[in-house]
Order: structure tokens, then sequence, then C-alpha cells
């Protein structure tokens, strides 16, 4: 068996606290500062950590490569097999035509620009976020608004700002479950710890969007549906968060939101008229008549239940999953395997570990208790409802494919790099040095899961990168270890608007020309650090003035 040791570099804490964010630097210097693609500044991170493994901490190549091994299998299955038939869904929807009627059965109910941005960029991106994530929801409702009148740099930004409050919880709550299986620690803890932080922003980002838009003049005419929208989805967060867990938390909470936004806008109409300039987000707009969009076309009650139905269905089938009864049946037919070469080949120690211990590595191939299984049982499901031809089914399955071939190979990427930073010492060297902060880590951990979604675009990775990270820090400091592990994942969703990568999608996806991409960085960059801090300050509560609060181990 190895020993991990923490301070490998001429005993320095110091030293090898910046030997073990070489990784870390790559990330950052291909992504922000050469703009290098994702899977490939995903690659050149895990081979410097491969470098510093072996030479660094003197780590045998067996067990490198094995933590490799492990980590990209762990990001394959379940991650990947749940990102797969999530975008699948979407990309069936889209193809059959059916996608074109749920955009026309939200646009077409109201003109007011303000509304349309509540009920499409904030209700139903957070919607496309639950159900597919993985940069859909920014594209989606960007595309949207654009179609329905918005300027490219408009709709872009205000897609970034509003996809905020659902990333902790996207894709079926991925980033969430990547957190529980890097950390070891309770899922429905973990789960419940991130929605306690996150409700209370996702209350007022509604409120924060109109602001941004057209200032208070433009917030108070729409005060109802502002109010009605953040009250529904902070509700369902905070509730399904707690005691459903993190799989239908985006799902039910943007279905509370568009419920509750479609409601107050058939009883409640502004008096103002208020429209903004569609020329981009400098005009604050104008009252009066102003600039109407046109109203996309009629569809019956059955085009749009049937439109639905895919959806309606994955929210069936993902919550009988998570049915205890239904979901201890399932998992009698998982396959444990201790990893061949790494289980408990590896020794942790003091100050990491209260004392030296083996560090388990256990894979659990729960192929019919997996997210991703409930997943793709809506879509087989949705395929016999929408009566798809095989041929249909022959060409969503190449395009979602083609879509996710590099973004499946950096999720891989990213969580090796993270299993064999925790399985070398790497994290525990990075941990013991973020615990000279003291008292103040708890605002600087939000942070910390902030920097992650920036340099990878993705809560998820973050949190593959950092979760077990916050849990070595906390434990050192004496901290909530559930706590601070949350508070990556709910830190993280304020650096997914200023992620390279969501600012290429959102481009992408309005056609805005690419000198447009940097200012929408620009534009972006403010919010983005403002709302990381509110999320800084309210771990620096739970931790501190009210730890009751916020479940613990």
């Amino acid at each position: 068996m190895w020993q991990q040791t923490y301070s490998p570099l001429a005993g320095s804490l110091g030293l090898s606290a910046l030997a073990a964010a070489l990784p870390l630097f790559t990330l950052l210097y291909l992504l922000g500062v050469r703009r290098t693609a994702s899977w490939i500044a995903a690659l050149s991170g895990l081979a410097t950590a491969t470098l510093v493994a072996l030479f660094v901490y003197r780590m045998p190549p067996t067990l490198t490569g094995s933590a490799i091994f492990y980590g990209a299998a762990y990001g394959l299955f379940p991650i990947c097999w749940i990102i797969f038939w999530a975008i699948f869904l979407y990309r069936l929807s889209v193809e059959t035509g059916q996608f074109e009627i749920v955009k026309d059965s939200i646009g077409g109910l109201t003109q007011d620009r303000r509304l349309q941005a509540l009920l499409i960029a904030f209700a139903f991106g957070a919607f496309v976020e639950g159900a597919a994530g993985f940069g859909a929801p920014v594209a989606v409702a960007a595309a949207m608004l654009t179609g329905l009148g918005f300027s490219p740099f408009y709709a872009a930004g205000i897609c970034l700002l509003a996809n905020t409050a659902p990333v902790a919880f996207g894709s079926i709550g991925i980033p969430v479950i990547t957190l529980a299986g890097i950390t070891g620690l309770p899922l429905d803890k973990l789960s419940a710890s991130v929605g306690r932080i996150c409700a209370p922003v996702s209350l007022f980002v509604p409120a924060y969007l109109i602001l941004v838009m057209g200032g208070w003049r433009a917030m108070r005419g729409v005060l109802p549906a502002v109010a009605a929208t953040g009250i529904a989805f902070a509700g369902s967060q905070f509730y399904a968060s707690n005691y459903l867990g993190p799989e239908l938390t985006d799902i039910l909470s943007s279905l509370s939101a568009i419920a509750a936004c479609i409601l107050v806008t058939l009883i409640f109409k502004p008096k103002d008229h208020f429209t903004f300039d569609s020329a981009g987000l400098a005009g604050a707009g104008s009252a009066g008549a102003g600039h109407l969009t046109k109203l996309p076309p009629h569809h019956s009650a059955s085009q749009i239940i049937r439109a639905w139905s895919p959806y309606a269905l994955l929210v069936v089938c993902v919550l009988l999953w998570g049915r205890a009864d239904i979901k201890a049946y399932l998992n009698t037919f998982t396959v444990p395997i201790e990893w061949p070469g790494l289980h408990n080949q590896v020794i942790q120690t003091p100050p990491v570990t209260a004392k030296a211990a083996p560090y388990a590595a256990r894979y659990a191939f729960n192929y019919l208790s997996a997210s991703g299984t409930a997943c793709l049982i809506a879509c087989l499901l949705s395929v016999l409802v929408l009566r798809v031809p095989l041929r249909t089914l022959s060409v969503v399955f190449r395009t979602t494919c083609a879509q996710l071939a590099k973004p499946i190979l950096t999720v891989a990427s990213v969580l090796a790099l993270a299993f064999l930073m925790n399985y070398s010492g790497a994290t525990g060297t990075l941990g013991l040095a973020f615990a000279a902060t003291g008292a103040a880590f708890p605002f600087f951990s939000a942070l910390l899961g902030w920097l992650g979604v920036f340099l990878t675009g993705s809560d998820t990775s973050a949190n593959a990168l950092f979760g077990n990270l916050q849990v070595v820090t906390a434990n050192k400091l004496g901290l909530n270890p559930v706590l601070m592990a949350a508070s990556n994942s709910s830190g993280g969703v304020m650096g997914k608007m200023i992620s390279l990568q969501s600012i290429a999608v959102a481009a992408a996806a309005t056609g805005m020309p690419q000198h447009d991409e940097s200012r929408l960085f620009r534009f972006t960059l403010r919010h983005s650090i403002f709302l990381a801090a509110i999320i800084g300050l309210i771990v620096l509560f739970y931790a501190y003035l009210a730890p009751h609060w916020s479940p613990g181990l």
C-alpha cells in the first residue's frame, strides 16, 4: 500500500500547494487566456495532474493509472449516462417538431417583454436546465427570445443572468449527485443544504433580472408577476431539495414558476405597456405602445399536451425512480466493483483524516436505479407517444452522439483529473492550504466553487474538482463538511454566466457578432461577482449565526 503525503516538496505546504494547483493553473490559462477548447484544456489539465502525481507526490504508476480510469468511469456512468438521455429527449422534441409548439405555447401568452423574459429566460430556461442542462437552457431560451424580436445581445445577456437559480440542480440533479459521489457525503443532506443556500437567492433573481433590464420603473409595472414567479420557484426549490432529493428539484421548481407566471399573466395586465429597446441593453426602454412582437401561431390544447408529453413522462419516470421502495428494488441489481489496483491501496493520513486509514474505491454500476435510466425510459415512452419513425429516431441518436462527443470526453477527463488529485493527495494539500483563511473560509468556499465553474463551464465539473477539497478544509477547521461542500455547488452557479462555454453557446444560439462576445463577458462579470458574494455571505450566516439550520452529518 502507498501512503499519501501532503507536503512533498521540502516539507513546505506552500510550495507543495503551488505544485498541487498546477493542473488548475493549466485549466485557467488554457480556458481564460488562450481560450482553448474545453476538451483540450481538460486533457491538458489531466496530463499535468498525472505528472504532478508521478513526480511530485511519487505516486506509483499503477495507482496513478487506476485512479485515472476510476474517475473516467464515474464520469461516463452515471454522469454522462444522464446527460446523454436528457439531451436525447430534448433532441427528440426538436426533430419531431414538438418543440416549436412548446415554444409557441409559451411565447404566445404575452407581448410584454418583461413578462416574456420572466417566462422564457427564467422559468422555462430553468425547466430546460433541469431536464437537459449542459448549455441547452441558454441556447434554447436565447433562441426563443431572439425569435420573439429581442436583439441577440439582449437575449443572450438576460438568459445568462437568468440561468443562475437552477444550475445547482441541473440535468436531473447531476451536480449534487456528483458532489455526493466525490465526497462520500449523504446525497439527501447535500441536496437539502444546497437548496437552503440557493432558495433565498432564487427568491429575488426574477426581480434582479428585471431591475438589470429596465430599473425600478420596469420592475413596478410587473411586480405581481415578479413576486409570484420568485416565490413559486424558491418555495418549490426549497421543498423539493429538502424532501424529494436533487433529481426533480429544477423541474418541479420551474413548472411551479411557469404556472405562477402564466396565472398572473392571465389575470394581471401591466398598465404601463413598458417595452424594452431591442437594440441592446444600453437602452432602459420606453413607455407607451412601443414595439410589439408578433404572436406565434395558435395551437389546440391537444397539440400542446402532446408536445409537452415527453417532459411530463420524464417527471413521472424520475418521480417513480425516486420512490424509496422502487429504488431499493432496482438497487438489488447494482453491481458493486472494488476498483482493481486502487481500492484500499492508498493510505490517507492525518491531518486530512483523524487517523491513518485506507482510501476506498468502490464503483457502483447501478444500471437500473440510475437517474439516467429513468431518462432512457422516458425517451422510449416518448417515442411511442409521439409515434416517431425509425428514420427520425436514427437522426436523433446520431445528432445527440455528435453533439456530446467532445463534452463527454471533457467530463470524463475532468472527473479523471479530480479523482487523481484526490487519490494522489493533491486535494488534501490544497485543502490544508485553504484552511489558512481560517474563519473566513465559508465565504471563500463559495468563491472557490464560483472559480471552478468559471474554469470548467460546469457545476458538475467544479464539484468534481473542488468538492473533496471543501470537505478536507472543513474538517481541518472544524466546520460543517456538508455545508462547505454544498457551498461549492451553490457558489458555482454564479460562475456559469461568465464561463467561456456559456458565452459561446449564447452567442451561437442568437447569431451574435463575434466582437460582442467580450462585451457580453464584461456585462455578466460584475453581476456574477456580486451574486457570488451574496452566496458567500449566506454560507457565512449558516456557518456561524444559524448552524442548526444547515444539515450536518
